[in-house]
């Protein structure tokens, strides 16, 4: 089943509406010495980096930032869509190199190249398709993460994830409304190719539930709900670094794994443009990007980074990255809801 391009990303903005208003904890604010940045719910949780690189930013620049949250990056991207004519943010912090290309043919960012272009870390803005219209703030590739405690045995590729012992031991999330959700979808593309469309047909029996995001997906896998969950190769970091050992490790698979870079864009003709391009110089900073480790669990995206220990001995770097057209996963997201609606 072929679904054009321009079809897909109106049924992921379409989904996303649903959740616009319901979904946004602030609403914007009009003073022009504050910045409205929309983002997802795990970067502004009590335990998320958003307070401190708020405070950062404003001892920095004196400008304070207002965090909306908007669900998670898919919402982000309908949200900016709806309000397009008339944007209430001034940035977008969430979108990522699955919807970069649905951004910039939505028109909803401007380009802009930061003056700390150099820290960055060589080829993760060329994954945000190099023309600077986002900017990379952190990345990982995304992994099953799998509780050793379990009474399952670890898989070792993504075909094991289809065997009976896992039947509704994997915790996923939806692809219309999550980046790692339609990060997954990437992952079963970039490795079957055109016969992603079995495969989900093979693993929709052992798929507890599609959570909405990852906050809400990722909860229910520490609560002990299932075995399995998808994740980042970065994640069992946060467990080690408070305690809990290696109870919780990322698998890493030999066929490879699919890589996230997320970033941050200006909103076209945001209102306080000015203030917005200070924001994207101040994101690969040192002292915006060292709340990133030990808050956000995810790589830096700065050269000028020293990872802690908790990293070095808990989140693996995968042999190999798989590649992928966005365009090919934009086209399957929508028939791999309807194999899982069947």
């Amino acid at each position: 089943m072929k679904i054009s391009f321009k079809k897909s990303l109106l049924a992921i903005s379409i989904f996303g509406f649903a959740f616009l208003f319901a979904g946004c904890a602030k609403k914007s604010q009009s003073d022009s010495n504050v910045l409205n940045v929309y983002t997802y719910d795990s970067f502004i949780s009590e335990w998320g980096p958003g307070d401190g690189i708020a405070r950062a930013f404003e001892n920095s620049t004196g400008i304070k930032i207002n965090w909306v949250d908007c669900g998670d990056g898919a919402q982000i991207l309908s949200k900016a869509i709806a309000e397009k004519k008339s944007p209430q943010a001034d940035i977008f912090l969430g979108l990522d190199n699955n919807l970069v290309k649905m951004a910039v043919d939505a028109d909803v960012l401007v380009s802009y190249k930061p003056s700390s272009a150099n820290k960055i870390i060589d080829g993760l803005e060329d994954a945000l398709g190099g023309n600077w219209y986002l900017t990379p703030y952190d990345y990982s590739h995304f992994a099953m993460i799998f509780d050793s405690k379990s009474n399952v045995p670890c898989p070792a590729s993504l075909q094991d994830l289809t065997k009976p012992e896992y039947a509704k031991k994997i915790i996923l999330m939806d692809p219309r409304t999550s980046t790692p959700g339609l990060g997954f979808a990437a992952w079963t593309v970039a490795a079957f190719g055109d016969g992603y469309k079995d495969y989900w047909k093979e693993l929709k029996k052992n798929i507890l539930t599609m959570a909405d995001g990852w906050s809400s997906g990722y909860g229910l896998f520490t609560a002990g709900e299932a075995p399995l969950c998808l994740s980042y190769t970065t994640s069992p970091a946060y467990h080690i670094e408070y305690g809990e050992g290696h109870r919780f490790k990322a698998v890493v698979f030999e066929q490879g794994h699919v890589l996230q870079v997320e970033g941050a864009g200006i909103a076209k003709n945001a209102k306080n443009l000015d203030n917005a391009k200070k924001f994207i110089d101040f994101l690969n900073t040192v002292e915006c990007q060292k709340n990133i480790p030990l808050t956000q669990w995810m790589f830096p995206s700065s050269k000028e980074i020293e990872l802690p220990e908790s990293y070095i001995s808990g989140a693996p770097v995968p042999e190999t990255t798989l590649e992928y057209n966005p365009q090919s996963v934009a086209e399957a997201v929508p028939v791999i809801m309807e194999i899982l609606a069947e």
